[in-house]
């Protein structure tokens, strides 16, 4: 690691960040919520945009009425660039925990051709009570993991252990269908990379810290493979950088210290590269190769504290290089 340091802090609970370029400038997404991180309807997408990682400007922000938008991924596919979100229905005020409902989640996207001028936000059809993730693409077909109820059962609050995890998939980013079942129970954030050759490696969290997964699977996605990791990983990221795999995400091995942390892919081990200055409430990362040996990570944390000892919850950028 290079250097690392905060490109956002407005006062406001800043988390969840994506980092991808896009026609010649990089571009960064996250949430902003004056009242912090749990389900507000005050809560807002912003898209920044940067020529060389420095300077940082932003291009759009926007909101969904009624509902708390977080966990924002871009989708670059078919020359378009997308952000997707997953939203809570909150009605006009802060929502009580004892009255989420996974059942009432709904995706939404917003799309350029240009990055400077936005369309939407457009709701998107087919993810009604699916908690949207992370998308990916094999340049056909668009893919995204939802998080939903076995039948849309009525349960407890939230998300619990019996949440199943769907591949969804869509030939235009707005309009999407069940493609495969991947995740019987404890469906959870799940990042998916598809490379030139349409094989698809996958990450994914697993409810109540339990040890993340590596997935295989080769088109058509039907048939998945599965290995236990070491360790839970929130927030999780994967990517190919080189010859070699990178799984970034927050690890929770270690409940009392939350980090951000970054592994290699050793076969089917994770194996440390670094642990990023963070700490409380942090991780989701996200990634952009500049060549073989260089990098940008973006993520958020809440290690650092105000000028009155409060802590803050803050966008990071790192830049990598290989040792």
């Amino acid at each position: 690691m290079q250097s690392v340091r905060r490109i956002h802090h407005n006062g406001e609970h800043n988390a969840f960040t994506d980092l991808c370029r896009f026609r010649g400038k990089l571009y960064l997404t996250f949430r902003s919520c004056p009242d912090g991180h749990m389900v507000h309807p005050t809560s807002a997408i912003l898209i920044l945009s940067s020529v060389d990682g420095i300077q940082w400007d932003e291009v759009h922000r926007f909101s969904v009425p009624e509902r708390d938008v977080r966990d924002p991924h871009f989708l670059l596919f078919k020359d378009r660039l997308s952000v997707i979100t997953g939203t809570w229905y909150t009605g006009t005020s802060t929502l009580p925990l004892d009255q989420y409902d996974l059942n009432k989640h709904l995706g939404y996207a917003v799309w350029s051709d240009d990055g400077a001028v936005w369309n939407g936000p457009q709701m998107l059809e087919g993810t009604f009570g699916h908690y949207v993730w992370r998308a990916a693409s094999d340049g056909k077909l668009a893919y995204l993991c939802g998080r939903r109820n076995p039948r849309f059962e009525i349960t407890a609050r939230g998300e619990g252990d019996n949440v199943e995890s769907v591949m969804l998939a869509s030939d235009d980013g707005l309009v999407w269908k069940k493609h495969a079942l991947f995740q019987e129970t404890e469906g959870d954030e799940t990042a998916f990379w598809i490379d030139s050759q349409g094989a698809l490696t996958g990450v994914a969290r697993r409810a109540r810290n339990r040890p993340a997964q590596l997935l295989r699977s080769q088109p058509p996605y039907l048939h998945w493979d599965r290995v236990e990791l070491e360790r839970g990983v929130g927030g999780p990221m994967i990517v190919r950088w080189g010859d070699h795999w990178l799984v970034g995400g927050r690890d929770t091995s270690q409940s009392s210290k939350p980090v951000t942390a970054l592994d290699w892919l050793d076969g089917d081990r994770l194996v440390r590269a670094l642990e990023l200055p963070s700490g409380g409430d942090n991780s989701y990362p996200g990634f952009v190769e500049l060549d073989e040996n260089n990098a940008l990570l973006s993520y958020y944390s809440s290690h650092e504290k105000d000028g009155q000892g409060r802590p803050i919850t803050a966008i990071y950028l790192a830049q990598l290089a290989k040792e």
